[in-house]
């Protein structure tokens, strides 16, 4: 049975070239990615690889990639990550991790900033299949309940919490709020919570992504925004 994550993946290396910077996400499709890059010795000799997610980064080390610490990072070519939704706009929402803060910076510094999947992630618009996180720092966490009570009266909220039932913090020091909706998200309205005292970001990608790689029955799609209404 073939793997589309995979095969986007092997894709996604024709977009990489020699003395080049790339940053890499988390999930499978990132750690296929690893394994494509690890198998061309002289492209991967030729790389400097840094990571948002701790996870491939010990998967980049564990190769013998040169790896960059994501801390030292000042630029990079390509960004290269995968998400749970994206739609014909390429707005993308990443619920998995909740490293979104980590890698919103690194797309941030990215010339391109690649999404590589299935064809399952291309949604014409984006739902409420998985929550929006939201990062919050402790002291802000009834204040960003509050105003999401206030503007999305119909959404659940939740902190996210391990398989102790604790609760989860972040690498730096912050919550996960977890947000159900029961609508499909309004991205305009949603990205003013970044207004909100306390809030260091939110888990929609809204407007960064260059171009998405994605892989299915027919084949290798290289999709690019159709149009951006966000500013």
């Amino acid at each position: 049975m073939t793997d589309y994550k995979k095969e986007a993946a092997k894709a996604a290396m024709e977009f990489i070239k020699p003395n080049q910077t790339i940053g890499l996400g988390a999930g499978s499709s990132i750690a296929f990615l690893v394994e494509a890059i690890t198998m061309n010795t002289a492209l991967a000799n030729a790389l400097i690889l840094a990571s948002s997610s701790a996870k491939t980064s010990t998967l980049i080390k564990d190769a013998g990639l040169n790896f960059e610490e994501s801390k030292d990072v000042t630029h990079l070519d390509i960004y290269f990550d995968g998400c749970d939704q994206f739609d014909a706009e390429l707005n993308a929402l990443k619920s998995g991790a909740g490293i979104h803060t980590a890698e919103k910076i690194m797309a941030s510094l990215a010339d391109q900033f690649i999404l590589i999947g299935d064809t399952a992630k291309f949604v014409p618009v984006l739902d409420n299949t998985y929550p929006l996180v939201i990062e919050v720092l402790p002291i802000a966490l009834h204040l960003v309940q509050q105003w999401l009570t206030r503007h999305f009266p119909d959404t659940t909220t939740t902190i996210r919490t391990n398989n102790q039932k604790e609760a989860i913090v972040t690498a730096n020091g912050n919550l996960l709020l977890d947000v159900y909706f029961t609508e499909p998200i309004v991205l305009e309205k949603i990205n003013s919570i970044k207004m909100v005292p306390g809030v260091v970001e939110h888990s929609l990608f809204i407007g960064m992504a260059t171009n998405a790689i994605i892989a299915g029955p027919e084949g290798i799609s290289i999709i690019s925004p159709k149009q951006r209404n966000i500013n």
